[in-house]
């Protein structure tokens, strides 16, 4: 399973084509709604979050609401297009208009300096966190695929401008709804007010705030991945996948960034057998062990820089004059922590299918269920 993504911030729209999934998977288009509206979640996002809509249309890969095995394609019209017509003309012309002056902390100078343009927004508009949206078309069908085996995924925010959520217990599928229902997408209720606080007083600063959002995966089987190759190993790819997300700076898989800390005796996860299969104690490792899965649940967790764009705008330098000036601003969000969660959501679902694709293969998804369950009934057996 692979995907790719094309179109611009302001552009007409977004295309995702995802390319793998095997035939007779369910697409429900309302679903896919639903899954969209959840990226755009989250106490403190912008007024364009308030505006914004995805307004779907399916151009292949599905008839009468299932897979067929072709790649599959759909498109997200972006409703404010005809507001920027003119700004993002596609055919001959300049801009009236140019952004000269680069954003600290985002792509803006690396790309002009790349594609020698002195207009960031040839650059600001691709890199636009926007982009994700069109992510969310390949995480959807993903987590199709990996709920036919019974493999579910989430997320929920555990830090938000220096409040830091409770770790434990850990939510589980079923409190999915909760988390959502959340303006900061926490499994925190006592920490949830004051990070809302942290938003409120970082927006009366017109400034933005970063935080860590954690993803499980429910269900998964061990042996996902391989110790083998060093471009298949399971953590390598997950990390890999949601470093991809924009403003992502560091990815932790399980408790790694603490038992660093630790002398080996207490960083492992012992192994039990209870009569039904082999177990850890405890959960450190974040599910993976060698490269692979090892049947616990998975576990990662992910730093959110804060946005690069701000109200304040920070200093920077005109490209065109070289004289120091002021960033350019665009609308903004003060914080989109509890929406990150959501795309990393998408991109472990991603990473997860494409794997056990890989494991299990399959034209059709009543064949990728069957492999599963006879690799199953072998590890019972075992």
């Amino acid at each position: 399973m692979r995907f790719m993504t094309a179109g611009e911030s302001h552009g007409p729209g977004l295309v995702t084509i995802v390319e793998g999934l095997p035939a007779g998977l369910e697409f429900v288009e309302e679903d896919l709604a639903a899954e969209l509206a959840r990226r755009r979640l989250g106490y403190g996002r912008g007024r364009r979050m308030a505006i914004e809509r995805d307004e779907l249309e399916v151009l292949g890969g599905i008839r009468f609401g299932r897979t067929l095995g072709s790649p599959v394609a759909v498109v997200i019209r972006n409703t404010e297009w005809p507001r920027w017509q003119e700004e993002m003309a596609i055919g001959p012309g300049r801009a009236k208009r140019p952004a000269t002056t680069p954003r600290p902390g985002h792509a803006d100078l690396p790309g002009m300096l790349k594609y020698d343009t002195k207009d960031a927004r040839d650059v600001l508009e691709r890199a636009s966190a926007r982009e994700t949206a069109a992510r969310t078309v390949a995480g959807y069908l993903a987590k199709q695929l990996l709920r036919t085996i019974d493999v579910e995924v989430l997320s929920h925010v555990v830090a938000l401008g220096g409040i830091v959520a409770r770790s434990e217990p850990l939510p589980t599928p079923t409190d999915l709804p909760r988390i959502d229902a959340s303006p900061v997408r926490t499994a925190d209720p006592e920490a949830e007010p004051a990070m809302i606080a942290a938003v409120d007083e970082a927006k009366a600063a017109r400034d933005t705030l970063g935080g860590v959002v954690e993803v499980l995966a429910y269900g998964m089987p061990p042996g996902v991945g391989s110790h083998v190759h060093h471009d298949r190993r399971l953590d390598a790819r997950l990390a890999g996948a949601v470093m991809s997300i924009p403003a992502i700076k560091g990815v932790e898989i399980g408790d790694a960034f603490e038992v660093a800390g630790r002398p080996g005796s207490a960083a492992h996860d012992e192994i039990d057998y209870d009569g039904a299969g082999f177990r850890r104690r405890t959960g450190r490792a974040g599910g993976i062990e060698g490269g692979m899965s090892n049947g616990e649940v998975v576990r990662l967790r992910a730093a959110m820089k804060p946005i690069s764009t701000l109200m304040r705008p920070l200093d920077t330098v005109d490209v065109v004059t070289k004289e120091p000036a002021k960033a350019i601003r665009e609308r903004s969000d003060v914080t989109a922590v509890p929406a990150a969660g959501v795309v990393a959501e998408q991109m472990v679902a991603v990473v997860l299918a494409d794997e056990l694709q890989r494991m299990f293969g399959g034209d059709t998804v009543d064949d990728f269920v069957a492999a599963a369950g006879r690799y199953r009934e072998r590890l019972d057996a075992f």
